[in-house]
């Protein structure tokens, strides 16, 4: 059902982004995200908008997009001198696994009050650069009731996050456990966490060594719960 070696830039059209573009892409993520909340309300998705997953209950009305959740960062000018240290077989097989379904997830895709989604905002902060650990630790915060830099964008999007009651819960939905620690207290982050003061992005070799080891391990294991979770769909 799920085939989690699948590269989402193969059914994708040259010059086009799989999060809008990849049939099978969306494809598994109605099949993987389409079940029960915590709540017991069935989260049923339908791909009837164009580039979109849609769902509309008694919950309310929500147009979700898939995201990338795993930035490689090889193509960031800033990022040339530390990237050109490192093989392209290397760069090729790390951007090869950020392809695959365990690499991705969805998010509210709606505009509310003409202000930044969840997705762009996240992209663009100067303390998240699209990094997904930090992101949740972001989201985390946000059930705790605690300010992130994303605080003001997650706030607009609560009907959304209040799906899932909390923070596990939201883990665990999403399978997202392998980023967590066992108690879902603390991020398992992929680089030193310094409460956002620190520049998001590997400022070495060094660092980008790092960051690229704990990012594949993340989505190899996630891949794997990915794989275990789809086995169980009837």
């Amino acid at each position: 059902m799920i085939d989690i070696t699948f590269d989402v830039y193969s059914d994708t059209p040259i010059g086009k982004d799989p999060d809008s573009s990849s049939k099978t892409l969306r494809k598994y993520h109605k099949i993987l995200w389409s079940k029960e909340l915590p709540n017991g309300i069935r989260f049923e998705l339908d791909t009837n908008t164009k580039q979109l997953l849609h769902h509309k209950s008694s919950l309310g009305e929500f147009y979700l997009s898939s995201d990338s959740i795993c930035n490689t960062y090889s193509k960031a000018k800033n990022m040339q001198d530390i990237v050109k240290n490192i093989s392209p077989d290397e760069i090729n097989k790390f951007y090869k696994l950020c392809s695959t379904v365990g690499a991705y997830i969805i998010y509210p895709s709606k505009k509310i009050q003409n202000k930044m989604t969840f997705n762009i905002a996240r992209g663009i902060n100067s303390k998240i650069k699209d990094r997904f650990d930090l992101s949740l630790e972001c989201i985390k915060r946000h059930y705790e009731n605690n300010q992130s830099p994303l605080s003001e964008t997650i706030l607009r999007y609560k009907e959304f996050f209040n799906l899932y009651g909390s923070f596990k819960e939201y883990v665990d939905f999403y399978l997202l456990q392998d980023l967590v620690d066992d108690k879902y207290c603390s991020i398992n982050f992929f680089l030193p966490f310094d409460d956002f003061n620190r520049k998001p992005l590997p400022l070495n070799l060094e660092e980008y060594t790092t960051f690229k080891s704990n990012v594949t391990k993340f989505v190899n294991k996630r891949n794997e719960r990915i794989l275990m979770y789809s086995n169980t769909i009837k």
